[in-house]
């Protein structure tokens, strides 16, 4: 850990140019970011001035082009920082996961004014959060919208309605609303958070990622201009394989969990002041039994990544297959999404077990809440739970089967 990090960084810290994936800055932020996760994980601390940070160093620009003042990162970099990020703090992975996959999704639609305006806003430090989830909705994922319905007035609409587990829009500048037009289609909106009528709750009380701020979302009367709403005949509304992104980046930050595990791991053998009787070695750090765990540990880490990353280059193959045909693009959306969702199902299993072997290194001690090393399965644990694993594999199963098409909305 480099802690020359907590010296030199601070919420009021400015960045002269947004971090790309492989800069000193880029480690310096990540660094500061984990020496307080363990204290604010434990305590609820929620991390306003971290996310001041990351505004400032204008990381949610990486995936934008150079030229437009982005970062420029492929997504194989975006997904790598991911993990970095997962590995420094998962919840601070997670409050900026919808802020990516919006970003993906304007990037991959056609540059329109509204659109340049939006990744303008980016480039700038904006952070976009998402409110789609209603409660109402009984087939979660299907882009489904029931009583959140936009109004006309003067021009505009007026908005009311509450959407629930709108994680990062606690922190978020703008958020991307999923709504019903006056005539009962579904649209979207990118609004700012700060308008009258907004209010964001934080009301997530799961036991584990408890700091992204995935509360509810309600709007009363809220004004929205007619040029913020995406409708269904937008040439700009949509773009393939806009739902990918945001499944793998679970799957990142579990990958970067193991990460953290192994961290502490290693720590609590190195540190270990006594150990048992019966034990193999009377120093912790010569037991076999202790380096075959960690060995276990650091070998889960390296495959996840491996496994990550080897989903984030088929998503990187997507835009050379777009620019050949539509088959060409199709094949490679289902590529893309096959790969994320086998990630999906192999990454999640190792973390579990990863963060279940910590405590086979440090005994009984390790379980007292000064240490808070159960945040590790809890985080793990409640980003595996936002999309079941045996859906996942029972449509992977149905594919190599039968062949059938895999779900092409939210949640796969």
């Amino acid at each position: 850990m480099n802690k020359i990090a907590e010296k030199v960084l601070d919420s009021t810290t400015e960045f002269s140019t947004p971090v790309t994936a492989n800069s000193p800055e880029l480690q310096q932020l990540f660094d500061f970011i984990a020496l307080g996760a363990t204290d604010r994980d434990r305590d609820r601390i929620l991390p306003y001035d971290v996310i001041e940070l990351i505004r400032r160093s204008r990381l949610g620009a990486l995936r934008i082009p150079i030229a437009e003042g982005g970062g420029g990162s492929s997504a194989r970099e975006l997904f790598e920082v991911v993990i970095r990020l997962g590995d420094a703090d998962p919840n601070v992975a997670h409050i900026v996961r919808n802020h990516f996959s919006v970003t993906e999704r304007i990037l991959r639609s056609r540059r329109s004014e509204r659109n340049r305006r939006w990744l303008k806003a980016v480039v700038d430090g904006a952070i976009i959060g998402l409110a789609s989830t209603e409660l109402e909705v009984k087939r979660a994922g299907g882009g489904q919208v029931v009583n959140t319905k936009l109004i006309p007035d003067d021009g505009g609409y007026r908005l009311n309605g509450k959407k629930y587990y709108s994680t990062g829009s606690l922190y978020a500048d703008l958020i991307f609303v999923r709504l019903l037009s006056p005539d009962d289609t579904v649209v979207t909106a990118l609004l700012p958070t700060k308008r009258e009528g907004i209010e964001l709750v934080d009301d997530w009380d799961g036991f584990g990622q408890r700091l992204t701020g995935t509360g509810t979302t309600t709007f009363t009367n809220v004004r929205v201009e007619a040029g913020e709403v995406i409708l269904d005949t937008d040439t700009d509304k949509d773009n393939l394989p806009y739902n990918i992104v945001p499944q793998l980046f679970l799957t990142a930050i579990n990958a970067g969990i193991i990460r953290s595990v192994l961290r502490d791991a290693t720590a609590l053998v190195q540190t270990r002041p006594r150990t048992f009787y019966h034990a193999a070695s009377e120093q912790a750090v010569d037991d076999p039994l202790l380096q075959q765990t960690v060995g276990q540990i650091a070998s889960n880490a390296f495959a996840a990544e491996a496994i990550v990353l080897a989903a984030a280059d088929a998503l990187d193959r997507l835009p050379a297959a777009q620019a050949q045909d539509e088959e060409a693009e199709t094949a490679a959306a289902l590529t893309a999404s096959l790969s994320a969702a086998k990630a999906k199902l192999i990454v999640d299993d190792l973390v579990l077990r990863s963060a279940n072997l910590l405590f086979e290194v440090g005994g009984a001690s390790t379980t007292k809440k000064s240490s808070n090393f159960d945040r590790h399965w809890r985080n793990a644990r409640t980003l595996a739970s936002h999309n079941p694993a045996h859906f996942k594999a029972r449509a992977i199963g149905d594919y190599e089967i039968n062949g059938t098409p895999l779900p092409k909305r939210g949640f796969f």
